[in-house]
């Protein structure tokens, strides 16, 4: 892309508060941005070829959206955590491991998506973030959820297509937790702890694609009442 093409960008960007930059093959985030650190409430650059954020990321004071979907990152900067007024967060399709030990720093985060990385593990910065709805760790190698997730404030969580085999019984202690998705993954049924079904706020367990059948779970005790939640839930969306 040439450098006019870039300097457009960045005059629109100066006068929209958005910069958008999507499927341009850049191999690393544009320095020029740095001229709209104060400017800046919208950075997409998704389906590139970037391999470092740069430390620079931190000066965004008023980002409120960073999207970097399908590019090559393996690890993001402790800096990237000075975005106070950071909402939404997408960085599926890149090859991360972990998350900087200071993530629960971005206080406002809202929406998560990790899906299609290389984590392990459920990262317990999220626990800190206690305005967190929505959470996709779907797509990437994690094999079981620790005790930890009972403090996560999230609304939805979204665990398909890991490798998950044990969960943690504190998952039916998260206090706003409406959603688990937890298909396809290598769950068998005496793994998956009652108390989601008989004592959580959770009204929608998606558990299709496991080493179970669907219909072995309305044998457990405690169906009805997440049956009852499930049917709740339901009429108030109708």
């Amino acid at each position: 892309m040439g450098n006019s093409a870039l300097k457009a960008h960045l005059e629109t960007a100066q006068k929209t508060g958005v910069f958008q930059l999507t499927g341009k093959g850049l191999t690393e985030f544009p320095e020029d941005l740095q001229k709209l650190t104060s400017n800046l409430r919208t950075i997409d650059l998704s389906g590139n070829k970037i391999e470092l954020l740069p430390p620079l990321i931190g000066k965004f004071s008023l980002l409120k959206s960073l999207a970097l979907n399908n590019n090559k990152l393996t690890a993001l900067p402790e800096e990237l955590c000075k975005l106070k007024k950071l909402e939404t967060l997408h960085l599926n399709g890149n090859h991360l491991r972990q998350l900087p030990a200071a993530f629960e720093q971005l206080s406002a985060l809202k929406t998560l998506s990790l899906s299609g990385n290389q984590l392990r593990t459920v990262p317990t910065q999220l626990c800190g973030l206690r305005h967190l709805d929505v959470v996709d760790l779907s797509k990437n190698q994690i094999q079981n959820v620790p005790d930890s997730v009972g403090e996560l404030q999230a609304i939805e969580l979204n665990l398909n297509q890991n490798q998950i085999s044990q969960i943690s019984v504190q998952i039916s202690h998260c206090p706003r937790l409406k959603v688990l998705r937890l298909e396809e993954n290598c769950l068998e049924l005496s793994m998956l702890p009652r108390s989601i079904l008989s004592d959580s706020q959770i009204s929608l367990l998606a558990v299709e694609g496991n080493l179970f059948e669907i219909k072995k779970l309305r044998e457990l005790e405690g169906y009805d009442k997440y049956m009852e939640r499930f049917t709740a839930t339901k009429k108030k969306f109708a």
